[in-house]
């Protein structure tokens, strides 16, 4: 079977870094090549370096609708079995290319909240372009049970949709001493000082901010945030208004956090909303205490499924101290990976989506004229 991805851009992302793990892990008879609609980073590098052909489609745009059918003859002429999207903007051009090419399309749901996606917030006219063009794939995947609920809720027929939860590769995160070691004394931190830590994309509903003032409220801890993102000089800023610059260290975009992890006491995780929660996953199988907000990923397994991770019953900075200050005085031992972190694993996620492939490939056949769809994207309504 011959599946075309496309995504919306390869910086480095949750979704993008999943796409890159899922490939490496999907079975020879599921072969993959990857276009990218904008963006190529680092990502597509890293893809690159794994053997997978990239190809940048060079989209302008929302509004480059001369992007759909140059989509549409690349999954024509590869000869592809399914095409595979990811994140909003692929979802509805790739979805609308697949049927026009006459393949088959499963779409990735990997960020929907209740009030946003991808982090913006949901409006009228992009969920009407989500539902109309979600009708012309085959199936459409959840990472999550909660956000298979959030896609019934929207009248997506839930006979449609499969839950695929993201996947990890928990060898990569266990605890090292030698990388925590290494990373402590390249950053200068003293073994004995209570680190705690914070992964993402560096945007608002991340609540980024509520973890820098909570960190400066306990003044012998150290702050490691790994991650980039519009928030960046805000976030910085925070932190000299605190009194806190030197404690607060923002690394950037980073490819070492199975080290970062092992350097940490604690990992905290207060988005406002979430899909999945793939760094809280990534924490756990880390052996750390984990403060989380809202984590499907966690949430949706039975409690002892994840005893390491306690969830945040308030958004307030004062509760997020009194939850990191006995944390602080006990310095919990690294505890062994719980059952979550099995759950999540990589090949079984990998097993399920090739279920996934295989119920969509035979539902649409290839027409000789394919005719074009009545959904067409505007500027409004492709904004994620």
């Amino acid at each position: 079977m011959k599946v075309l991805h496309i995504i919306t851009g390869l910086g480095v992302g949750g979704a993008e870094q999943q796409l890159r793990l899922l490939l490496r892990h999907l079975p020879d008879r599921c072969s993959g090549d990857v276009v990218t609609l904008t963006n190529p980073g680092a990502v597509a590098d890293g893809l690159r370096a794994d053997g997978v052909s990239v190809t940048h489609l060079g989209m302008g745009g929302n509004r480059d609708l001369g992007a759909l059918p140059r989509l549409a003859r690349l999954v024509r002429r590869g000869g592809y079995d399914v095409v595979h999207t990811h994140l909003y903007r692929a979802c509805v051009y790739g979805r609308i290319a697949a049927r026009l090419a006459g393949v088959p399309s499963v779409a990735t749901e990997h960020s929907l909240g209740e009030a946003e996606i991808e982090g913006r917030p949901l409006n009228r006219a992009n969920r009407a372009l989500y539902l109309a063009t979600e009708r012309l794939g085959a199936a459409t995947v959840a990472v999550s049970p909660t956000v298979a609920a959030r896609l019934r809720a929207w009248g997506v027929p839930g006979r449609r949709v499969h839950v695929v939860p993201n996947g990890i590769d928990a060898g990569r995160f266990a605890f090292d001493t030698t990388a925590r070691g290494a990373v402590r004394e390249r950053l200068g931190l003293p073994d004995g000082v209570f680190v705690v830590g914070g992964v993402g994309r560096l945007v608002p509903g991340k609540r980024f901010d509520v973890l820098v003032e909570a960190v400066a409220a306990l003044p012998d801890a150290v702050l490691l945030l790994a991650g980039d993102g519009p928030e960046r000089e805000a976030l910085r800023a925070l932190a000299v208004r605190l009194g806190a610059a030197g404690r607060v260290r923002l690394l950037g975009e980073r490819s070492d956090v199975p080290a970062l992890l092992s350097a940490m006491d604690a990992f905290v995780s207060a988005s406002r909303e979430e899909a999945f929660g793939l760094a809280v996953v990534e924490a756990l199988a880390a052996g750390l205490p984990v403060l989380h907000g809202i984590c499907p990923a966690v949430d949706d397994l039975p409690a002892d499924h994840a005893p390491g991770a306690t969830a945040l019953r308030g958004t307030g900075v004062r509760e997020l101290v009194d939850a990191l200050r006995p944390l602080a005085a006990a310095r919990p031992r690294r505890a062994a990976p719980p059952r979550a972190v099995a759950h999540y694993d990589i090949a079984r996620t990998a097993r399920l989506l090739t279920e996934v492939y295989a119920r969509a490939a035979p539902r649409v056949p290839r027409p000789t004229n394919p005719t074009s769809p009545t959904a067409v994207p505007t500027e409004e309504a492709v904004r994620p």
